[in-house]
């Protein structure tokens, strides 16, 4: 069976946006809410839940993209390829899968410099809302971490 008979013999786009909206959201709640310690925990939210997403955003694209009006030359034309539904799932789905990994990328940093989970979780949080502040947050309080904390750590030219 060819994966366009299989997307449309299968879910909606609006039912695989409830499933992919639900997979990326097990994923942060692993990431803000649970141990670390357990390894197979994080490589879900970190691999599998991404990877999933990111599967779908894939089947999407090779089976709607080229059919569909628009593309990424101009705002009118980004505007024209998202009028198609599962183009528009398409986008969101990408969205959701590297918000995720670049959450867990970010609770792996932090782990490993020592920043608190309390810390962490408004950080999570806003790359879960709203992907590249969270980011933005996180290198900035990483970079904050990384300054000296006494004059004696200081060099002088």
């Amino acid at each position: 069976m060819m994966v366009n008979e299989s997307l449309n013999a299968g879910m909606s786009p609006a039912q695989l946006f409830d499933w992919a909206g639900q997979a990326a959201t097990l994923g942060w709640v692993i990431l803000i809410f649970l141990p670390r310690g357990i390894k197979p925990l994080f490589f879900i939210a970190q691999y599998v839940v991404p990877l999933g997403i990111g599967l779908l955003y894939s089947a999407l694209v090779l089976v709607h993209f080229f059919s569909t009006e628009g593309g990424y030359d101009s705002l009118a034309s980004v505007r024209a390829l998202l009028a198609n539904d599962h183009m528009l799932l398409a986008g969101w789905v990408h969205y959701l899968a590297f918000d995720l990994f670049i959450g867990a990328w970010i609770a792996k940093q932090a782990d490993k410099i020592g920043v608190s989970r309390l810390i962490q979780a408004p950080i999570l949080l806003a790359t879960f809302m709203f992907g590249p502040v969270g980011l933005v947050l996180f290198l900035v309080m990483k970079a904050g971490f990384s300054l000296p904390t006494t004059q004696g750590d200081v060099e002088h030219v």
